[in-house]
């Protein structure tokens, strides 16, 4: 089993670079599928999403789509502010579009409920949302469960496959848990 230290945090992979392709590929039929007649956008939350959304992208079949790149905030600091600061702002129109925002891992849920609000607001005909890990013990906002999501976990401190640990790791080809300080 690989493993890796990190400021005194001890990790071991938990998701092989195989079960991650399983998770995207169940992901990308149940999309294609629901799309199969629709062109929807996808709207990739960065920076963590980026790897899973260029996995995904390739595992999806027979479906006609857009991708755009957004990055927000709701912290300052350590500390939610709970209103959403748009870093990189939506580029794209999304009145009458199916859009389909892409997460690297939804926890409380407060991003998405906001994103999903916002698309509303602007006219989107469908909000979903796609995200490689979910903690469903976390979530506090109903409407924020993800409708696609790759792998379900508990409450544990995760890095790779575009998860970081102060900006660092998100380069992993695996998806590591903290197992201990040392």
């Amino acid at each position: 089993m690989r493993s890796i230290d990190e400021q005194g945090y001890h990790f071991e992979e938990w998701l092989t670079p195989k079960q991650i392709a399983a998770d995207v590929q169940q992901v990308a039929n149940k999309i294609s599928a629901d799309y199969k007649d629709k062109e929807p956008l996808f709207v990739v939350v960065l920076n963590g999403a980026f790897m899973y959304v260029a996995d995904l992208m390739r595992a999806l079949s027979d479906i006609r789509c857009e991708v755009t790149f957004i990055r927000v905030s709701s912290y300052y600091g350590m500390a939610s502010t709970g209103q959403l600061e748009f870093i990189v702002p939506l580029q794209q129109v999304v009145d009458q579009r199916d859009v389909i925002i892409v997460e690297d891992i939804v926890d409380t849920g407060l991003t998405i409920h906001q994103l999903k609000a916002y698309m509303r607001a602007h006219g989107a005909s469908s909000v979903r949302v796609t995200s490689l890990l979910f903690k469903p013990n976390k979530l506090e906002y109903d409407d924020a469960k993800p409708d696609y999501v790759g792998h379900e976990i508990s409450d544990e401190f995760v890095i790779g496959c575009g998860l970081d640990f102060d900006g660092f790791h998100r380069n992993l080809d695996a998806i590591y848990k903290v197992k201990e300080s040392k």
